[in-house]
């Protein structure tokens, strides 16, 4: 019995999906939606029906190309040509009869390839769970409480709450729509927002872009609010339809990944023209074609440095996910480089700069002013100077807008709180969902006694015209028991515009000129005190009054003036901007005054009052003109979005390398177009996440500089590669070539030069990508963006090092036949010379202007540990009789280690000394200075 049931069960389980994936949603009316998907519109689905479905269906994501399979990533690192040529070399060893030589080769190769394979997998797996970090998030209503979770986690069924800026996570029936736009031209390329309601449409043939109660995955909210219940998941959504045939992604390359390649292939060329300039050199004099031919295509695989491609890559994710670690999400990898090169960051100051944590701390009402005590979300505090229980007094009308002018929703231990509901837990630390400057006013109304939710018991809300950064206010409209209501709120400057009378202890009166100035005096002097100051104003709505006249003949109620505290770490990162050389500059919606305080507590303006710009002076500058003064300017206030627009281009055509911060959906036009476009991981909205290169954790202007030091230390670590790789390889040519043409025996043998490569460009290469930065990283200048990779002298480095291991090489070579010693021990010091000779250079690369007894030689563990586990392979290859046989080595006495020692070591610690005693003189010096 059982088993049938079980199998009914499946089989009813079957239908319900099927008939989810084949309903025209459309048609029915929402309340039939919900009924259908088994959900309550006003509490969600239970977590157990959740996981059910989840396990059913499968999560919300479009199927993706899968990553290369780690065997085919293995075989891949045999597809080089200079490998597939060593393969064949190997092959007509073991034909000759060379079958100690063979194997050890294909060893080798294997190694390498081990190596190549760790470094690729590791990238890729990097890769991977960056992507993951970046994945959109969804709203949702779930056992009756809002929460915040991964879009891929969403069923059919779930209740999602949506507002402007929000990306639509998965095709949904809509059940409230509140002036709610939806930008569709991606799906059904419709160039203007579609106006959504909720009622059911007729025909169930309705094209797509015409079902005005359907939101789309990959669509956008650009106006208003509502909720939605999804109907479709996945790749059984609109967009995965589409999405079916198109599973591949290319994965973007940096400039300097394509730079690299590029120097990839002329190295390649120029190291095979060399290394057959050997092998005839050789031949013509005399040695035996197999031996040369050997030692020409060992020198080639030596030569070239086939790791610094995959190299690169570690380097870019392990710095990457440094900056994860940092709360810096890194969406665009070019941004990685580009970060290295800033030298403006524009802000947002809300939340940025400061700690979005507002807190009411004055009112104005009734020409008084009202101090309000209490700290953070708390809804405890007292108001000095009036009294919010008396039922005319100015402060009550002012607290009652706040309360229900707002979206916001205070919550205690996370959990939402209404009015006789206020203790989940005596010790919970209070908090908001929803935008912080709503969140103050909801708890200053607390304050006061007046709760929404109970207010709501006895009026009704009707309409709602939500906040625009271009109109600067919001609007409800409430059905109370004095009829139609319209609550304002809004910029001060704008409201009192719109304003006629004032609300006062004796009812409302004529606002006169006189009024007018005194209220903006009181405006003034909060935005001196670094107050956010917002304006509270009512109107009756009478029944013919037109949409356009809601928000016209406005009654004043009063001023609330809020701050939000400056980030100390804010204080501290600014600091370091202008010690790099980077341009800090404010840009603020507040008031200039306001704006002011704020900037100079943190040392942006540094008491220059001039580098402030107001939206309304840039409204009368032409673009000409704004660019003429734009690096005059720290702090632009009163701005709109679309003025952060025309601040990005403007610094861009002063050929400066701009960050610019933004949250909002109108912010993700100039977030777009600035060099590195910087969204907020908490308050952004998931447009200016989809615009921007890189994701803030924790929405702090500190995290930016932080990127900014990883972005140089990742170009400073690329470079450390570059001068590793190359200058040993260059040695290791130069020690072959300059030995053939000067008529010398050859100093190593091919087996001897693949070992070589092998102990030298792995271990020591790889841990070069974890050095940390120079502690003056952030004290030089910015790069410039087209700078060459071996400017500030890094070619010169490269070749006077190189020549030195090769001459060096070649010198004890030749130092060990003078003084005696046989062809057997002279080739095993000339070939742990160079091995040594790199293994000490590695340390010179951790820095370009300091030496080793500066750097400090165990900074870098994993350095040191590579280091030694070199060092002891090629020991292991002196010293142990079956790695004889097959390198061709001799056991060495103490004065030949000396030898080696003295003249592979020698370069550095020379080199150390002068740049000790260099830096140490130039500090001193620049001390006297100062």
């Amino acid at each position: 019995m059982s088993t049938f049931a079980n199998m009914d069960d499946q089989k009813r389980k079957r239908e319900e999906s099927e008939g989810m994936k084949q309903q025209a949603w459309h048609v029915l009316p929402w309340l039939d939606v919900a009924k259908i998907l088994n959900v309550h519109p006003g509490k969600g689905l239970n977590m157990r029906e959740v996981n059910r479905r989840l396990a059913e269906i499968g999560q919300n994501v479009l199927s993706e190309k899968k990553g290369m399979h780690p065997v085919f990533l293995f075989l891949g690192q045999f597809k080089d040509f200079m490998v597939m040529v060593l393969l064949a070399a190997t092959v007509v060893s073991g034909l000759l009869g060379e079958l100690a030589d063979a194997v050890t080769i294909m060893a080798i190769l294997i190694i390498n390839a081990i190596l190549g394979f760790i470094q690729e997998y590791r990238a890729e797996r990097s890769m991977e769970s960056l992507r993951s970090l970046t994945a959109p998030e969804a709203r949702v209503l779930r056992e009756g409480r809002e929460q915040k979770i991964p879009a891929a986690d969403l069923v059919p069924g779930d209740i999602v709450l949506l507002e402007a800026g929000d990306r639509i996570p998965a095709d949904l029936r809509f059940i409230q729509a509140v002036n709610l736009e939806i930008e569709e031209s991606a799906l059904t390329g419709e160039s203007h927002p579609v106006r959504k309601n909720i009622a059911p449409l007729e025909d169930d043939l309705t094209p797509m872009a015409d079902r005005r109660n359907m939101g789309y995955m990959g669509t956008t909210v650009v106006n208003g609010r509502g909720a939605g219940v999804v109907v479709s998941t996945g790749m059984d959504t609109e967009m995965g339809v589409i999405a079916g045939m198109i599973q591949s992604v290319e994965e973007e390359e940096t400039p300097l990944q394509r730079r690299l390649a590029q120097l990839g292939k002329w190295l390649v060329i120029i190291s095979v023209a060399v290394c057959a300039a050997v092998v005839i050199t050789g031949i013509m004099r005399g040695e035996g074609f197999s031996k040369m031919f050997f030692a020409g295509v060992s020198l080639a695989v030596a030569a070239i440095p086939e790791g610094l491609p995959a190299i690169v890559t570690v380097a870019l994710a392990i710095g990457v996910q440094r900056m994860v670690k940092r709360q810096a999400i890194i969406r665009k990898l070019p941004a990685v480089e580009t970060l290295g090169c800033a030298t403006v960051i524009c802000s947002d100051k809300t939340g940025t700069l400061t700690k979005n944590e507002m807190t009411v701390r004055r009112i104005y009402a009734g020409g008084r002013m009202i101090t309000v005590s209490g700290r953070g979300y708390d809804p405890k505090g007292e108001f000095q100077g009036a009294d919010p229980e008396q039922e005319r007094e100015p402060l009550r009308e002012a607290l009652r807008i706040s309360a229900l002018c707002n979206n916001a929703t205070l919550t205690k231990k996370g959990v939402q709180v209404a009015g006789l509901f206020r203790s989940p837990a005596k010790d919970a630390p209070w908090g908001i969902e929803g935008d912080p400057t709503e969140g103050a006013l909801l708890v200053a109304a607390a304050k006061g006694g007046i709760w929404r939710e109970v207010l709501e018991r006895k009026e009704e809300r009707l309409a709602e015209i939500p906040f625009d950064s271009e109109r600067k206010r919001m609007s409800v409209v409430y059905q109370t028991k004095r009829g139609k209501k319209a609550l304002v709120k809004g910029a001060p400057d704008t409201i009192l515009g719109l304003c006629r009378r004032e609300l006062t202890d004796k009812g409302a009166v004529a606002l006169t000129d006189e009024r007018r100035r005194e209220i903006m005096r009181a405006n003034d002097s909060m935005a001196r005190q670094a107050l956010r100051v917002l304006a509270l104003a009512e109107r009756d709505v009478p029944e013919s009054l037109s949409p356009e006249a809601l928000e016209q003949d406005l009654t004043l109620v009063g001023l609330m003036g809020m701050i939000d505290p400056p980030r100390s770490s804010a204080r501290k990162a600014i600091q370091v901007c202008r010690r790099a050389g980077i341009k800090p500059v404010m840009i603020t919606g507040d008031h200039r005054l306001t704006a002011e305080a704020v900037a100079e507590e943190l040392g942006i303006l540094r008491g220059k009052r001039a580098g402030v710009l107001t939206g309304v002076q840039m409204d009368t500058l032409t673009d000409d003109e704004l660019t003429d003064r734009v690096m005059d300017v720290a702090v632009y206030a009163r701005v709109t979005p679309r003025d952060k627009l025309r601040i990005v281009r403007s610094l861009k055509k002063r050929g400066q390398v701009v960050a610019m911060t933004g949250d909002g959906v109108n912010d993700a036009p100039a977030v777009k177009e600035a060099d590195i476009g910087v969204s907020m991981g908490k308050t952004g909205t998931d447009v200016t996440k989809e615009a921007s290169a890189m994701v803030l954790g924790d929405d702090n202007f500190a995290t930016i500089v932080a990127a900014v030091e990883e972005g140089r230390a990742i170009y400073d670590n690329i470079r450390k590669f570059i001068r590793y790789l190359l200058a040993c390889n260059l040695g290791e040519v130069l020690t072959m070539f300059v030995a053939t043409l000067v008529g010398l025996p050859l100093p190593l043998l091919p087996i001897q030069i693949l070992w070589v490569n092998l102990v030298t460009d792995g271990l020591p290469a790889m841990a070069l990508g974890v050095d940390g930065a120079d502690p003056d990283i952030m004290e030089r200048l910015p790069r410039a963006p087209g700078e060459n990779i071996f400017a500030r002298g890094l070619a010169r480095k490269i070749g006077v090092r190189g020549t030195l291991i090769g001459l060096g090489t070649l010198a004890v070579f030749v130092a060990a036949l003078f003084l005696g010693s046989d062809m057997l021990a002279a080739r095993t010091m000339a070939f742990s010379t160079l091995v040594f000779s790199q293994l000490f250079h590695v340390f010179d690369c951790k820095s370009e202007d300091r030496g080793i007894f500066e750097v400090g030689i165990f900074s870098n563990p994993y350095l040191v540990g590579a280091v030694a586990v070199s060092a002891l392979m090629q020991l292991s290859a002196v010293y142990l009789a079956p790695m004889q046989t097959i390198f061709k080595t001799a056991a060495l006495l103490g004065w030949q280690w000396g030898l080696i020692l003295a003249v592979a070591g020698g370069p550095s610690v020379l080199i150390g000394f002068y740049r000790l005693i260099r830096n140490t003189w130039l500090g001193r010096t620049a001390g006297e200075k100062v």
